[in-house]
């Protein structure tokens, strides 16, 4: 799938294979009933590459810390940017998530002259774009916005954690596990989850267990 929207309209003239950098875009968060949903561009250095890259979801936690930091330090640049639950709520998760990888694109401190995303749906962009189905696993640049995504993400669950105890963030991930579903009976939804996802809206119709119990 390539995207017709263009910088210029001088380019529609030029052959799809234009020479230049290219961002690879990917994102972390579309299907946990908490949280942002994260992403990330990521413009690689051809002269300084990065070995190991892949699926963020085929890498181990502590492998995917150890290439945030040398994704950060090798690429050219990167941007990292993020959809509010607020706007997850009122655009729908997919919109959030197209808007989430504009505004990674819109932050790269330079202008790729193509775009190559992860998945079969592309953002709105000012530059050529195409969507890549398992681009994660296919393209490196998409392998390294994966793991800038996904780690950022996890942090997120981590500070979720501190801020909501019980509902186990750092374990899930916000995820709707079982143990996820059980805290959101038991204590309800907090100002970080999703409402407009099924779970968390029927506990907000429901009263939590333990107002059950208080009241009886």
């Amino acid at each position: 799938m390539r995207s017709p929207n263009l910088l210029h309209a001088e380019q529609a003239t030029l052959p799809w294979d234009v020479p230049g950098l290219m961002a690879g875009v990917d994102e972390a968060g579309r299907g946990p009933l908490a949280g942002p949903v994260v992403a990330a561009a990521v413009i690689l250095n051809a002269h300084a590459p990065i070995e190991g890259l892949a699926d963020s979801k085929k890498l181990s936690a502590a492998r995917r810390e150890l290439l945030y930091d040398e994704i950060l330090h090798k690429a050219l640049c990167c941007s990292i940017a993020q959809a509010s639950v607020e706007e997850i709520d009122t655009l729908n998760i997919l919109q959030a998530t197209m808007l989430a990888m504009r505004r990674a694109v819109e932050g790269l401190r330079l202008l790729p002259a193509k775009v190559l995303v992860d998945g079969n749906r592309l953002p709105v962009l000012k530059v050529r774009a195409e969507a890549i189905v398992k681009g994660d696993a296919k393209v490196p640049a998409i392998s390294a916005a994966s793991i800038l995504a996904k780690v950022t993400r996890d942090r997120m669950c981590q500070e979720l954690e501190a801020a909501y105890p019980g509902y186990g963030f750092a374990r899930h991930k916000g995820y709707g596990t079982a143990v996820h579903l059980r805290a959101l009976q038991t204590l309800g939804a907090t100002p970080a989850h999703r409402r407009s996802f099924a779970p968390v809206a029927q506990v907000l119709v429901v009263p939590p267990l333990l107002e059950v119990r208080k009241a009886s």
